[in-house]
């Protein structure tokens, strides 16, 4: 059972939302950031090292500094403004003409220390770090964290009738033709139930934001370790998250490209592929994997579908029936001789998101000999993972659209 609650946000008038709002600190660089931020833009308070002439150490303690500041300029120049009550919200993403619909909330750290907010990757402590000082700093949770929630018949209804009965608050296009739409749900008996309703909901699941999840919770550790008087109803207790309903999410591929093939010519590596796969020469446009346990390959100006053999995976594990795993065990691991995905200089991931052409290039340019197209997870193979207490393979889910940044902030300032 998960303890949430409604919290009075910070966020942009109308007139600025879509300025304000930004792409996630962790998809683009600080230079492509600082070419992006316009003059409202949260990127000055999220990666304010584009502050500075050159570009500062993100890292640096003036670079920490100046988020705070940034933070309270954006709220005396009226860029940013607090709720004066208490208020669930919701936000809704539009993508290739699908909306998926979120509740913005306020979820308790001790959920995630439990258990009852599941995770499914491992976090790096470096990062943790990093994002724990930007929340201690600001007293605030400036970025949500992206959570799912098992579907629930009431919520649905909840949500779809607050939207068709009443006008968005925000309601943009971002640049790269995203859409996303905000409601601020104005009744107290409303706000009252979802609550209510969330009580009785088993877990939640960390679907994207895992460093600023866990670093929000040591947060709210750390705070409670210094406060004698602890009752547990801290505002510091709480951070921020948006919560989807499972089916409403759609991950998308996540591939890898690989620099050389091992000292194997490429038809060697054909040749070795075919003792696990059935290897199928797809010729030079584009293939897409069709189904579970098929990959695409691009090698030597060719595509590939390379279907695993029976017996090569096991979809009775959770692990063993991820793609990620048959092809990190036959191919990576066996044949190219990466074992840690998580530190080898010769793979790099490419979010589905760039569409497989990127592949192509990045193989066609002479960087990269190999890629490899994935088949994408599904919210169900998530779950379950999750649900057994076991870790998904690095870089394994791509969630889109992304949350944008700034469309509402959650402050445990006293």
């Amino acid at each position: 059972m998960v303890k949430i609650k409604p919290f009075q946000g910070i966020r942009p008038p109308k007139q600025y939302a879509s300025e304000v709002a930004s792409r996630p600190y962790d998809v683009l660089n600080s230079a492509e950031a600082k070419a992006e931020a316009t003059e409202r833009s949260l990127l000055h308070i999220i990666k304010p090292e584009i502050d500075f002439d050159p570009i500062a150490d993100e890292h640096s303690q003036e670079v920490y500094d100046k988020a705070v500041e940034n933070f309270r300029l954006w709220r005396e120049k009226g860029w940013l403004e607090q709720d004066s009550e208490e208020y669930y919200y919701i936000y809704a993403q539009t993508m290739d003409g699908r909306t998926q619909y979120g509740l913005a909330m306020c979820c308790h750290f001790e959920d995630y220390l439990s258990g009852a907010i599941k995770k499914h990757e491992l976090t790096r402590t470096d990062k943790e770090e990093d994002r724990m000082k930007h929340v201690f700093n600001q007293k605030a949770n400036i970025e949500p964290v992206f959570f799912a929630y098992p579907d629930h018949a009431e919520i649905d209804s909840i949500v779809s009738g607050w939207v068709a009965a009443h006008e968005a608050d925000y309601d943009f296009v971002a640049e790269d033709g995203f859409g996303h739409h905000f409601w601020v749900i104005r009744d107290a008996e409303v706000n009252k139930r979802i609550t209510e309703i969330f009580a009785d909901i088993p877990a939640l699941y960390v679907a994207d934001g895992h460093h600023r999840t866990a670093a929000a919770a040591r947060v709210g550790q750390a705070l409670m370790q210094k406060n004698p008087n602890h009752t547990g109803n801290e505002e510091y207790c709480y951070f921020l998250a948006v919560t989807f309903p499972a089916s409403h999410l759609k991950i998308i591929d996540y591939n890898r490209v690989v620099k050389d093939l091992n000292g194997m010519t490429p038809d060697e590596f054909v040749e070795a592929l075919g003792e696990n796969f059935v290897v199928e020469k797809k010729g030079a446009e584009i293939y897409s994997p069709a189904a579970l346990h098929n990959f695409a390959m691009y090698l030597g100006g060719e595509w590939y579908s390379l279907t695993a053999k029976e017996g090569t995976y096991n979809d009775a594990d959770p692990i063993g029936v991820l793609d990620v795993t048959v092809l990190s065990d036959l191919v990576l691991d066996k044949l190219l001789g990466i074992a840690d995905l998580r530190t080898s200089k010769r793979i790099d991931f490419v979010g589905g998101i760039r569409g497989l052409g990127e592949l192509k290039k990045r193989v066609d340019s002479g960087e990269m000999e190999v890629a490899f197209a994935l088949y994408p997870v599904s919210m169900k193979q998530l779950i379950d993972i999750a649900d057994t207490g076991n870790i998904m393979p690095p870089k394994t889910t791509w969630f889109e659209p992304k949350l944008r940044s700034g469309v509402v902030i959650h402050s445990f300032e006293e």
